[in-house]
């Protein structure tokens, strides 16, 4: 059984940073394309980081680059999202997912699998 359990939200005040972090298992995660996408209230989800199987190559949304950073460890099945200076527009339930499909990894519909969520809120 696929499963993808974010950690790491919280409340931070603009400015901070967060690490999120998203366990992996059911599948051989080493051959996964892994993502983080973002979906605040009465907004679409939106693609914000992707990393290819073995982090060589990353992918950014406009509004994070420089700002956010995605890394794996294959041999934890854990993907990481390390965000620095927060920004109030960052808050969102962010999303980790993972997909087979080495293309086109901006498009949420380009995943398979999707894990349940994590609360990031920026607040003073």
């Amino acid at each position: 059984q696929v499963q993808l359990v974010e950690s790491g939200g919280g409340l931070v005040q603009p400015g901070g940073s967060l690490r999120l972090s998203c366990a992996a298992s059911g599948f051989t995660f080493s051959r996964m394309t892994l993502g983080w996408f973002r979906q605040a209230p009465g907004k679409e989800r939106e693609f914000v980081a992707a990393s290819n199987w073995n982090g060589d190559n990353t992918y950014y949304g406009d509004s994070v680059k420089g700002r956010f950073t995605i890394s794996r460890d294959n041999a934890k099945n854990t993907v990481y999202l390390q965000m620095n200076n927060l920004k109030p527009e960052d808050t969102a339930a962010f999303y980790c997912a993972a997909t087979t499909n080495g293309r086109a990894v901006r498009t949420r519909l380009s995943y398979d699998y999707w894990g349940q969520g994590t609360q990031v809120t920026v607040s003073s």
